[in-house]
């Protein structure tokens, strides 16, 4: 046999990883399509139906993370801050997680000042935000609520719940994740650390983003919050 040729295996991981997310992405559009035309009360499968589009957003949020982590460190994403309207900002996020809410019976507000208007990625926001949506709803015990506000100049993104709050291993990890440490163990370490990388990647002047974790908010609860400058 000839030589092996040695490629840059990471192009082939790129490539796997945004196969899956089209395939998961199908599947979720699926489950969301069924969930949509059944209840509790019409389908004896339906928390099954919910606890597989909760496993397969998760899934998929984590490829997608992956697979923007990977262009930040090859300078390939396209990174495009714009003007958004944080209301239109807040309901498309809403529409992302309604079906899974909805079938936990989770009561989901939304606390932003009318005519509020922000400058920053919405696309790498919104995907923070709604993983943070996503996580809550695991913990929560029957309400969330997602708000935005201006704060020190810049915008503020506080999702918070009424559950028993973060333990302090993850509230460390959160501050370590803004340190640049990637925890490979436990399952807040990627999410921690992309949504800290799209914090940083946000900058004015010689301001920065930053994400922390904490406990309290309205309700006592956990609370991720999000601080664009």
């Amino acid at each position: 046999m000839g030589d092996i040729p040695h490629p840059d295996i990471s192009l082939f991981l790129a490539s796997s990883v945004h196969d899956m997310k089209n395939s998961i992405s199908v599947l979720i559009g699926s489950l969301q399509e069924m969930m949509s035309t059944a209840s509790p009360e019409t389908s004896k499968n339906y928390q099954k139906m919910a606890h597989m589009l909760y496993e397969t957003q998760r899934i998929n949020g984590n490829l997608i993370q992956l697979l923007t982590l990977y262009k930040f460190g090859n300078n390939l994403y396209p990174f495009t801050p714009d003007t958004v309207e944080i209301d239109e900002f807040a309901a498309e996020a809403q529409s992302h997680v309604g079906i899974l809410l909805n079938s936990k019976h989770i009561v989901f507000e939304i606390d932003a000042a009318p005519g509020l208007y922000g400058e920053f990625d919405q696309e790498l926001v919104a995907g923070v935000i709604v993983h943070a949506l996503n996580n809550a709803a695991h913990y929560t015990k029957d309400r969330i609520r997602l708000v935005i506000c201006e704060a020190d100049g810049g915008l503020e993104f506080r999702v918070e719940d009424n559950g028993s709050g973060y333990p302090q291993r993850m509230i460390d990890e959160g501050v370590a994740a803004m340190s640049g440490i990637n925890y490979s163990t436990g399952s807040t370490g990627l999410g921690l650390y992309f949504s800290a990388a799209v914090a940083l990647m946000h900058r004015n002047g010689e301001r920065r983003g930053s994400v922390r974790l904490e406990n309290g908010g309205a309700w006592g609860g956990g609370c991720f919050v999000l601080r664009l400058p």
